[in-house]
């Protein structure tokens, strides 16, 4: 069965579905074949929404036809009104990530503020990863130097502490540095309470959500006090500190009348994206201005855009405004989402008037040119890309454009878990959905042939859809194969495609000196290495050889966790088998390890390491 044939049945099947959809309000789920999430959406009524991916005459947008080729079947789930549909399709979203729908550009890597309330002693910290309940985020911002400059002005500002463990202090006892700066109040030494501890961490935060008045207030109070109680040094502490709050306050660069905290959206779509700016108004001043480029493969609306947008951006409530101002005609949903994770009444509207007005129309504009820039950006990194596979195809004497090349790669340590990897680039640009992992059946030895050999040749030989084994990322044929390696890894590559019948072009490149051989020429092309066809194979190689030691690592470490070698070792964790494991390369050579040779792993105490070689000699 060919691929279009495929996908016409894939369709009439999701066609057959829709008779059974409900035209009530509800979410939707694309499915592929395995049960995947592809794409998550919410409707007022499903049938009539989910009708306008599968029409005939429909000509999908973005990504949209994309998803719709791995689509095998839908499934909905019925709410009582459009808000409960919204706040469930987040749901699923958070949950289940779908590749086609709305998101932040590297969204796991958007860095956020930490303050980690579950601590007796809080933190206030650079974060990344999964969010833990109970504690207190600030972001996502769109820059980690943006998180570390606001970490580093209100580390001058406020006394919290500084240390990075759960608590407080260094093994000596004595307080660091920072205390001596004044930069902390010294917890770990009981050099304060713990209310004063906690007030220096409650003013951090409220000076992160941009009250800079109450702040101002909470310690000209202080200072007041301390002055009142002739506590004198400690008054122009916060006399200092004052004047830094206020200082900050009045470099705000706009004002407008209103002493109220709101956010301002602004929206541009650019094919294939859109670019938001975010204005942050605080106590009648923008403390803020952050901007997110956001992938929209299944090209949603301006409404759409914003609604996920806005749940992304606010998944915490402690840093959602009590009003948002964004292009939406109708945000009475949405408030009422975000309003739940607040704790209180949100506003989502969008500015007829006034400075609100203004300031929208000035976010609007903002995101218009940054989408612009992007354009533009991307525009020349294609053309650079084209530019780079044209100088590859001279180079090599292609008879035509490699848009498709696959990557070959062997790692192993030793003689234990031999594994390949293939990477595949499209247009340039690596597509992740089709790099595929193999282990290396039968190794005799280190021979890297021999195992170029058998990954190429189980690769192509699976080009069919043999036994139900349709596999898309081997169905299709790429225009250049490059393996890792010189002359040796070469003339096994081009066995393996002769063997399995295979008429690609395939060319080595060794890394030693970036030197690119072909098939039947002995010396290497007089390719520069720094030419852009080179680089791109460089680039190619990289990625394969990363990819191939990552699935090695990952086997290794799984064999190292089965083996009741280190089960009973004194001292020695997950982190010392890894240490152990990557030293000696096996447990079988580390089992027949000196003293000597156990007391040099780097990261292994002599100590441990002479307790180690006991406990296995005693044992046998």
């Amino acid at each position: 069965m060919t691929d279009s044939e495929r996908q016409a049945d894939r369709l009439g099947d999701l066609r057959a579905t829709l008779k059974r959809i409900p035209n009530e309000p509800g979410v939707y789920r694309f499915l592929d074949a395995e049960g995947t999430v592809l794409y998550v959406g919410k409707a007022k009524a499903l049938r009539k929404r989910v009708a306008n991916y599968l029409r005939p005459a429909a000509t999908p947008h973005g990504r949209t036809g994309e998803m719709l080729s791995q689509a095998a079947g839908i499934d909905w789930v019925v709410t009582g009104s459009e808000s409960e549909a919204l706040l469930l399709e987040d749901n699923f979203i958070k949950e289940e990530r779908p590749p086609y729908n709305l998101r932040l550009r590297d969204d796991k890597s958007y860095p956020s503020i930490e303050v980690t309330l579950n601590e007796a002693w809080p933190r206030v910290r650079f974060f990344r990863g999964r969010r833990v309940p109970g504690n207190l985020y600030f972001g996502p911002f769109s820059s980690a130097r943006k998180v570390r400059d606001t970490l580093e002005l209100i580390g001058r500002i406020f006394p919290y502490r500084k240390c990075r463990g759960p608590r407080p202090g260094r093994p000596s006892g004595s307080p660091c540095l920072q205390y001596f700066i004044k930069r902390s109040l010294g917890p770990c030494d009981d050099r304060c309470t713990r209310e004063e501890y906690l007030g220096a961490v409650n003013q951090a935060i409220d000076f992160l959500r941009g009250r800079l008045g109450e702040v101002e207030k909470d310690i000209e109070r202080e200072m007041t006090a301390a002055a009142t109680a002739q506590e004198f040094e400690k008054a122009a502490l916060l006399r200092d500190r004052l004047a830094a709050v206020r200082h900050v306050h009045e470099r705000q660069f706009m004002h407008v009348d209103e002493r109220e905290a709101f956010d301002v959206i602004g929206l541009s779509l650019e094919d294939p994206g859109a670019n938001v700016q975010v204005f942050r108004v605080r106590d009648g001043a923008v403390v803020d201005r952050q901007a997110f480029y956001l992938e929209n493969a299944a090209g949603r609306e301006t409404a759409e855009v914003l609604e996920e947008f806005l749940l992304e951006f606010y998944w915490e409530g402690s840093v959602v405004p009590p009003e948002i101002v964004a292009p939406l005609e109708d945000g009475a949903g949405l408030g009422a989402v975000l309003g739940e994770r607040r704790g209180s009444n949100v506003s989502v509207r969008a500015a007829k008037r006034g400075p609100k007005r203004r300031l929208l129309e000035l976010a609007q504009h903002n995101a218009d040119l940054a989408a612009q820039t992007e354009s533009e950006r991307l525009a020349r990194k294609s053309s650079s890309r084209i530019e780079a596979l044209e100088r590859l195809r001279d180079g090599l004497a292609l008879d035509r454009l490699p848009l498709r090349i696959e990557c070959y790669d062997i790692s192993n340590l030793g003689e234990q878990h031999p594994v390949g990897s293939m990477v595949v680039f499209e247009g340039g640009v690596p597509k992740k959905a089709h790099y595929r992992k193999f282990s290396v059946r039968d190794a005799v030895g280190q021979d890297d042939f021999a195992m170029m050999n058998q990954v190429l040749r189980r690769r192509f030989e699976r080009r069919g859809d043999d036994a139900g084994q349709y596999d898309e990322s081997f169905a299709a044929l790429p225009d250049l194969v490059v393996v890792d390696g010189g002359k040796g890894q070469l003339s096994a590559a081009v066995a393996a495609l002769e063997d399995a019948g295979a008429d690609v072009d395939v060319v080595s490149l060794a890394k030693q000196r970036e030197e690119i051989f072909v098939p039947g020429r002995r010396d290497p092309l007089p390719l520069p290495a720094d030419d852009s066809g080179s680089l791109l194979l460089q680039r190619i190689r990289d990625e394969a050889h990363r990819f191939a030691v990552t699935y090695h690592r990952q086997r290794r470490d799984a064999g190292l966790r089965r083996s009741p070698v280190f089960d009973e070792l004194p001292q020695v964790g997950p982190v010392r088998r890894r240490r152990i494991l990557e030293h000696f390369g096996s447990p079988e050579r580390f089992l027949s390890a000196s003293r000597e040779e156990i007391e040099r792993v780097p990261g292994l105490p002599r100590k441990v390491a002479r307790e180690i070689y006991a406990h296995l000699h005693k044992t046998g």
